[in-house]
C-alpha cells in the first residue's frame, strides 16, 4: 500500500477520554498547520469502541490503533500529538514502528522509570480520584473537568456536552482500570529516533510538571512549558498548543 505524500497528525487524548474531547484545537490546529492532515482515533473502551475491551498494556493499545488504520487503509507518514496516556502510546509506537512515524508531540505525559507514582498521579487527588469509580456518570465530569482544567472549570455548557457523550458512550469502570493499570505500568528509556517535541503545563493539578522534565532532561529533546493551563493543555490553552507545534515543526 503506496504511503501518502502528505504528513498526517495523529491526535491521541489519555485516560477514558475519546476524540470528541479534542474541542476546538483540531480545526485550530489546521488553521495554523495546513499542509498537515488530521487522524483522530479512539482507544478500545473509549469514544466509538466503548463496547470494546481496553487492553491491560500500552502495546496493546498501539496495535489497536494501528489494526484501525490498517483498516482504513491509510499508511503514514504520521506525526503523533498525543496527550498523557496518549503520550505514552506514541512513544511506544515511535519506538517500536519507527518507520511509520518522522515527529512526535507527547503533552503532560509521563514514565514509570522517570516519576514515581505520586508525581504520575499527584496524591492530593487520589481521594476523588478514586471516588470516580462510585460517582454517577454527570457527577464523574464534573470531577474530570475539575482535575485537567484550570480555565475551563466553571464552563457549564462544556460539562453539559461531556455529561452528554458520557451518556452514549459510557467508559466501564473495568476498562476506566485497564487503561489506569497499562498507564501504570509503562516505562521506556530509550529516547526515539525521531524529532520529539514534550509540552508541559506548569499548573497541571493531576500530573506533576516534573514529569515532563524529567524526561526531557533524560532525552535532550524540545520543550515547551505553558505557564498557567491545566492537565487538559489543548483544552486551556489551544491557540498557544498550536502555535508552539507550528514553530516546532519549522524548526526540525
Amino acid at each position: 500500500m503506496p504511503t501518502n505524500t502528505q504528513p498526517t497528525f495523529l491526535l491521541l487524548r489519555g485516560l477514558v477520554r475519546e476524540q470528541r474531547h479534542w474541542g476546538t484545537f483540531p480545526e485550530l490546529l489546521i488553521e495554523q498547520c495546513p499542509e498537515y492532515k488530521q487522524l483522530m482515533l479512539d482507544i478500545p473502551g473509549n469514544g466509538q469502541w466503548y463496547q470494546s475491551e481496553s487492553p491491560r498494556t500500552i502495546a496493546g493499545m498501539t496495535e489497536s490503533l494501528r489494526q484501525q488504520i490498517d483498516a482504513q487503509g491509510l499508511r503514514g507518514p504520521f506525526i503523533p500529538l498525543a496527550l498523557s496516556m496518549g503520550g505514552m502510546i506514541a512513544l511506544d509506537w515511535m519506538q517500536r514502528y519507527p518507520h511509520e512515524i518522522t515527529a512526535g508531540v507527547v503533552v503532560n505525559t509521563s514514565l514509570s522509570n522517570f516519576s514515581p507514582f505520586y508525581r504520575r498521579l499527584r496524591w492530593q487527588c487520589y481521594g476523588e480520584f478514586f471516588r470516580l469509580f462510585r460517582q454517577n456518570p454527570a457527577q464523574r465530569e464534573l470531577t474530570i473537568l475539575g482535575f485537567i482544567s484550570n480555565h475551563q472549570r466553571d464552563n457549564a455548557a462544556l460539562l453539559a456536552q461531556w455529561q452528554a457523550w458520557q451518556q452514549e458512550t459510557p467508559v466501564a469502570p473495568h476498562n476506566a482500570l485497564n487503561q489506569i493499570i497499562a498507564s501504570a505500568r509503562f516505562t521506556m528509556s530509550q529516547k526515539p529516533v525521531q524529532p520529539l517535541l514534550i509540552v508541559s503545563a506548569k499548573a497541571d493539578r493531576m500530573v506533576d510538571p516534573s514529569c515532563s522534565v524529567k524526561i526531557q532532561q533524560a532525552w535532550h529533546c524540545a520543550f515547551a512549558e505553558h505557564p498557567s493551563a491545566g492537565h487538559d493543555l489543548p483544552l486551556d490553552a489551544p491557540e498557544w498548543l498550536a502555535a508552539t507545534i507550528k514553530d516546532w515543526l519549522s524548526s526540525i
